[in-house]
């Protein structure tokens, strides 16, 4: 079944440049889904000429707006003052029904805001969580939160449990993901009152729970990851740190004379695998779990491939029924509670 994906062609660091060529490297292997490029018309129809696209594509659209809005820009700027920006029309399509899903590589914070203010949060979420798929040592996982909350309490980090358990569900049709909470320790008796209160809410859960620590990410111990924004956003941004220099020594050591040049040469099928599975480009597309809708975040400086990544992570989104899915988890999480006289189900 075919989707509609909005696309914020006017953000990240790159704009029409990337957005555009990837849009349609997209549409290349998805005929059947359409895209809708919100942005200046002129910006995005010169690209499209450029690549030598035809005007007359029925999976391909553009919807004009007027205004963008700048990476470095205040969140409630972009949000009183760009009414007609990309990144607003885009989430108002998702709103209007009119697109299935959007992708922006704007900035972060404006389109969180944005997204939260016009589509609003589904019942029984307090806040929404930024999600994103890591790769492991087994395949990749899925974490959350990874910036939105800076300070949770037990309940927000059952819901982002429950959000992104769901999203297993309806990416990878795993009946029953395995959801860690990421503490120092593996012992209940271990982390802040918050992460043992939380402890406690997943235990008496019906969700598929383990303790985890932080070298438990990689290993791909849990389907999920759970913690709060701050944590998960600075343990991202030390993978992508660590990910980065392992790949600078390895240049490093094999650039170092004529003989290890050559044992790169004889070496080079297993650099370009290796390459491969570490490339953060294939894990490009933060969802934002926890809106009546779908909004997916591409990294501000996304290339080509990385963005077209972001573009297939909202198509199987939509495609999957996440929406639905986490409502129903969601709403029978709330009624076994309240059957309980309010204890966790």
């Amino acid at each position: 079944m075919g989707v509609t994906i909005a696309i914020d062609a006017m953000g990240g660091d790159h704009g029409v440049s990337v957005t555009v060529p990837a849009s349609m490297a997209y549409l290349e292997k998805h005929a059947e889904d359409v895209i809708v490029l919100v942005g200046l018309t002129d910006a995005i129809q010169a690209e499209l000429d450029k690549l030598g696209v035809p005007q007359d594509r029925s999976n391909l659209r553009i919807h004009h707006s007027t205004e963008v809005v700048g990476m470095d820009e205040q969140p409630q700027s972009a949000l009183r003052g760009k009414k007609d920006s990309s990144m607003r029309v885009s989430i108002n399509l998702v709103k209007s029904n009119e697109a299935s899903a959007c992708v922006s590589a704007g900035n972060t914070g404006a389109l969180m805001a944005t997204a939260r203010y016009v589509l609003k949060t589904l019942p029984g979420i307090d806040r929404p969580a930024i999600a994103s798929y890591l790769p492991t040592h087994t395949g990749q996982v899925c974490m959350l939160d990874l910036g939105a909350n800076v300070d949770c309490t037990a309940e927000h980090l059952l819901q982002f449990a429950l959000m992104g358990s769901t999203l297993v569900t309806a990416l990878e049709h795993k009946a029953s993901p395995t959801v860690g909470l990421l503490n120092i320790g593996s012992e209940d008796i271990k982390g802040n009152e918050t992460v043992k209160k939380a402890g406690e809410l997943l235990q008496a859960s019906d969700l598929n729970f383990y303790g985890v620590e932080g070298d438990d990410i990689f290993k791909g111990v849990t389907d999920v990851v759970v913690c709060d924004g701050f944590v998960g956003n600075v343990a991202l941004k030390t993978a992508e740190g660590v990910a980065k220099m392992m790949g600078g020594f390895l240049k490093e050591g094999f650039g170092r004379n004529a003989l290890t040049k050559i044992a790169a040469l004889v070496s080079l099928p297993v650099l370009k695998a290796f390459k491969h599975r570490l490339d953060h480009r294939r894990y490009n597309g933060a969802s934002f779990l926890g809106l009546k809708g779908i909004v997916v975040k591409s990294h501000g400086s996304a290339d080509t491939f990385a963005f077209e990544c972001a573009i297939e992570r909202a198509a199987e989104e939509a495609r999957g029924g996440m929406l639905e899915h986490i409502s129903e988890h969601v709403e029978k999480w709330h009624n076994a509670r309240q059957a309980n006289g309010g204890e966790a189900a």
